[in-house]
């Protein structure tokens, strides 16, 4: 097993941005900044939703995969996270992989309260990186030792598990006498035997494996990187179907760096037969990033007039975002237009009865004068979609969009048809509207629109951990995401705070002097820090203080060394506040001036990063 890594990992190569950039999707997520491309082991660990992805953080093109790492507790809002691996300190290519969380510990690996979170990269070989602080960080396995070496040229593996046969499954695409898959199977996640090959042309690149729920039953998906799939089964060592010919998950035209690529779903998730994919779209660019991740969506099997398919749905979660909704009822288009509001970013839902129709399109953002950015087109002769065939349910079809600076994703009929694109839709005021065009007659039965929030939420923090809710600001001074948490510079006193406010509590946090004269916790603050209580180690003075505007409340003789981490705990109780730093008491102290307040971060006349702030009310 691999020594601990370097001091500088893991990295946080990120400028500042709010996302707000010209054609940034506002609720498909984009990497903060560099290229992207495909979804990397996505999973779910105690309460926490991972997606790493194919990563370059110095370049808005493809080179030197590194795995990116975002974060996310319901799937839609997500949050920038460290670099997950990295080339200067993983061996291999570190391409495209899937990974588990083994919670039975059949690796060994464990060490501490954390589940070994198990990942696959590599290419012409399987090599194994594992986590133990909850999918942050990554150590390598036996120095880099390739598990399975299948033949010809081969890559992104993706591990399963099979409830059946109790076994984990590994599945590779190798081109060893042409396009195909091999299958491995493992009991502990690090020893493989090799199982059995599938061969088929259309089976290229970043293969996935699925079990999903059907009629009381379970049928088995094997799917490629382009989303072409076939339902058939696994018996524990080999994929079998009678399909002779694929169907396709998303019905554009896929490729790498098309609008949908190299999707995986999910594992762990709380609902073992919910399957929860996202893909790669590489169409969107933007002044710092390249690329962005499909929108989450649910896939299901469902039997259908030409059989058994797999059929997507935007996620429930969705509807957290919207924010404003306008709804219609039996409009009728008759050979003309019929112009609606939109807006910048929303979803819309609708049920259109066309069998009087031969055409019906819905434009978006629209401008008076004509203009439109993107159609959707229904053929009622030809009865498609966008030119994928859809059938009219009882003369009738449903469509679902959703609609992005940067993206559209369309649903037909509760997902038999879905499509995902990216379109650079103008977000410049007065070329947000919609409009519902027919050549003949057709009856808008419902028409609703929801407004659609941004996730990317401001005060979301990518590097510090902590457990106090509410939005963090500077009060004063100037800070920043760095990879060891947030770090402050300032030329005399700032403040970095949190909104959320406390009385009585144990406020615990690691503070690290960089440079300069002092790095501290604040506590009870008001929102400008005029007020507060601060504890710091100062290396002027080389002592713990505890103080406030107008008095040195307590001071410790303590011996600072800066660029060490120092972790502080403060037990305030009414008047009492008692201060113990690397598990010492060194304050026990009474002052009543302040009673509650808001809780920070300080940094005086230098800089320091605070790391780890959690905070339990009394």
């Amino acid at each position: 097993m691999q020594a601990d890594v370097p001091k500088n990992y893991p990295d946080f190569p990120y400028q500042a941005t709010n996302y707000q950039e010209d054609n940034r999707g506002q609720f498909h997520f984009s990497t903060r900044s560099g290229w992207m491309n495909d979804v990397n082991a996505p999973l779910y660990y105690r309460g926490v939703y991972h997606l790493y992805y194919q990563h370059n953080p110095f370049s808005l093109v493809w080179d030197t995969m590194h795995w990116g790492h975002a974060t996310s507790t319901d799937l839609v809002h997500w949050t920038q996270r460290p670099i997950a691996l990295d080339p200067h300190v993983h061996p291999g290519d570190l391409w495209s992989g899937g990974g588990v969380v083994d919670t039975g510990n059949v690796s060994g690996l464990k060490d501490g309260d954390d589940d070994p979170i198990v990942v696959y990269s590599g290419t012409n070989g399987v090599t194994v990186f594992y986590s133990l602080d909850g999918g942050n960080t990554f150590k390598t396995y036996a120095d880099g030792k390739k598990v399975v070496t299948p033949g010809g040229t081969s890559r992104d593996p993706k591990v399963f598990w099979d409830p059946v046969s109790k076994h984990w499954g590994m599945v590779v695409w190798s081109d060893e006498g042409g396009n195909g898959v091999d299958f491995y199977t493992s009991g502990n996640l690090l020893d493989w035997t090799f199982a059995s090959r599938y061969a088929a042309d259309w089976l290229f690149e970043c293969p996935n494996l699925i079990r999903m729920p059907i009629d009381g039953g379970y049928r088995w998906v094997l799917h490629s990187g382009s989303g072409e799939y076939e339902v058939g089964d696994w018996d524990g060592t080999a994929f079998r179907t009678d399909w002779t010919a694929p169907q396709k998950i998303n019905q554009t035209t896929t490729h790498a760096g098309a609008g949908y690529y190299a999707a995986l779903n999910f594992s762990n998730l709380p609902d073992p037969d919910r399957v929860v994919s996202m893909a790669w779209q590489g169409e969107n660019q933007g002044s710092i990033w390249t690329g962005n991740a499909s929108f989450p969506v649910d896939l299901k099997l469902r039997h259908t007039p030409d059989g058994v398919r797999v059929v997507s749905a935007p996620i429930p979660e969705l509807a957290t975002l919207r924010q404003g909704t306008q709804s219609w009822k039996n409009l009728v288009v008759d050979n003309g237009h019929h112009p609606l509001p939109g807006g910048d970013t929303y979803e819309l839902e609708t049920t259109l009865d066309v069998r009087k129709a031969s055409r019906f399109s819905l434009r978006l953002h629209t401008s008076p004068d004509g203009w439109f950015d993107r159609k959707v087109v229904y053929d009622a002769k030809a009865q498609t979609l966008n030119g994928v065939p859809l059938k009219p349910v009882d003369g009738k079809i449903k469509l679902h969009l959703l609609v992005d600076r940067g993206q559209l994703d369309v649903f037909g009929n509760d997902g038999e048809v879905y499509q995902s694109y990216n379109v650079n839709f103008d977000s410049l005021p007065g070329g947000d509207g919609i409009d519902l065009v027919a050549d003949g007659r057709v009856q808008v039965e419902s028409l609703t629109v929801h407004q659609l929030a941004s996730i990317w939420r401001h005060g979301a923090e990518p590097t510090l951990s902590t457990n106090v809710a509410g939005e963090w600001y500077p009060a004063r001074g100037t800070w920043s995401d760095v990879a060891g948490g947030k770090q402050g510079q300032s030329a005399g006193d700032g403040f970095y705070l949190s909104k959320a406010t406390g009385s009585d509590f144990t406020m615990a946090g690691d503070v690290k002097l960089v440079d300069g004269v002092a790095a501290a916790l604040t506590f009870r603050a008001n929102k400008d820090a005029s007020q507060h209580y601060t504890v710091n180690v100062d290396a002027g003075a080389n002592v713990v203080k505890l103080w406030r505007p107008g008095r040195d409340i307590a001071t410790h003789p303590f011996k600072v060394e800066r660029g060490h981490a120092y972790h502080f705990e403060v037990v305030a109780d009414g008047a009492s506040i008692k201060v113990s730093i690397d598990g010492q008491q060194v304050i026990d102290a009474t002052d009543d001036t302040i009673a509650a307040g808001q809780f920070g971060m300080n940094v005086y006349n230098g800089t320091a990063v605070a790391q780890n702030v959690r905070v339990s009310e009394r």
